[in-house]
């Protein structure tokens, strides 16, 4: 019998789909024909990128020159510009302001052939504390409300080039789906003075029927009403509501949680295309007693159609307890 489940956070429904339920094996996973030819983030090609604004590097070797271990630079394309005032106003009833904002590239290591799942722990750690640096430079900024992490793996995700890496865009709003968490968090934290992500930390490592992974800092879950077949949300377990506030114990672990996440999700099904996003607090509202941040990870396995349009539910064929055992058995 399918079964309608509601998200504790934001209300959402989802239908779990039991009468199509599919296995890893079930899922046609779309391979990305190799390329190959030119790349503009292999060393040698730091020319043709925006100059770098961090860059972890060899001793000795010069910036936007190769000898570089991780490099973040500018997006050649976009989405919204640096420069410039927010200049919000009215036109009649409907609101707009200049496309203020920045748009990062966080290119992981030099190897093209490497992705995040194929690094070090140590490799990916550096990738975590970019991302934290990037915030933490960013958040000086007034005109900025968000710094959104995000990652598309594979062209059926939203990748145009192969070579691994992540990307970051700072807001001068706070995205919806991050107001909708908010607000669910902050309703809950009313009614129950404690802190929403905190209790599902604490009923997941007491049920363990959803839990993928789980290290001193981190616990990787299968959510309990997840949109897409093998979501994955890596949670800390003590609270905290921003991501860029964390120790270096935390990062460490961190890396550890993602790489092994990444690898179990690889040899589950086959190293699918994946979107993983960090959803942290706004850059100008630190301690947060009811928000707590998170990674979500979302394989690439279904597409979104009419239904999930037009209705705001998503339909899972793969019950989160089942993708959660599998994974969880994985040797990776």
């Amino acid at each position: 019998m399918p079964e309608l489940r509601k998200d504790p956070v934001i209300g959402r429904w989802v239908i779990i789909a039991t009468e199509r339920a599919k296995r890893p094996t079930d899922f046609k996973i779309k391979r990305d024909p190799p390329h190959g030819g030119f790349c503009p983030f292999c060393p040698g090609n730091e020319e043709k990128t925006p100059p770098e604004v961090l860059a972890y590097r060899e001793n000795g070797t010069g910036a936007n020159g190769p000898g570089w271990s991780l490099r973040v630079v500018p997006n050649k394309f976009p989405a919204l510009m640096i420069e410039g005032g927010l200049q919000r106003e009215g036109e009649g009833i409907y609101d707009k302001m200049n496309g203020v904002g920045a748009h990062e590239v966080i290119i992981e290591n030099p190897d093209h052939a490497k992705t995040l799942a194929d690094l070090t722990d140590a490799q990916v750690e550096s990738v975590v504390w970019a991302y934290r640096d990037r915030i933490v430079d960013l958040r000086k900024d007034a005109r900025f409300r968000y710094a959104l992490i995000f990652k598309n793996h594979g062209e059926a995700a939203g990748a145009s080039l192969e070579h691994s890496h992540s990307q970051l865009i700072a807001l001068p709003i706070v995205p919806r789906y991050v107001s909708e968490e908010i607000f669910g968090a902050r309703e809950y934290f009313n009614f129950k003075e404690r802190c929403i992500f905190c209790d599902i930390v604490r009923q997941e490592r007491g049920d363990r029927r959803r839990v993928v992974y789980e290290n001193d800092d981190f616990i990787t879950v299968s959510p309990y009403a997840p949109k897409f077949p093998f979501e994955t949300w890596i949670l800390p377990k003590a609270h905290q509501s921003s991501f860029e506030d964390g120790q270096v114990r935390e990062y460490q672990n961190l890396a550890k949680a993602l790489r092994i996440t990444l690898r179990k999700l690889n040899a589950a099904l086959d190293r699918p295309p994946y979107n993983f996003i960090v959803h942290t607090s706004p850059l100008n509202e630190k301690n947060l007693p009811y928000y707590h941040w998170h990674v979500e990870i979302m394989p690439t396995l279904t597409k979104v159609a009419g239904f999930e349009w037009g209705s705001g539910f998503y339909i899972n064929p793969t019950p989160p307890e089942e993708s959660a055992d599998h994974l969880h058995r994985m040797e990776v």
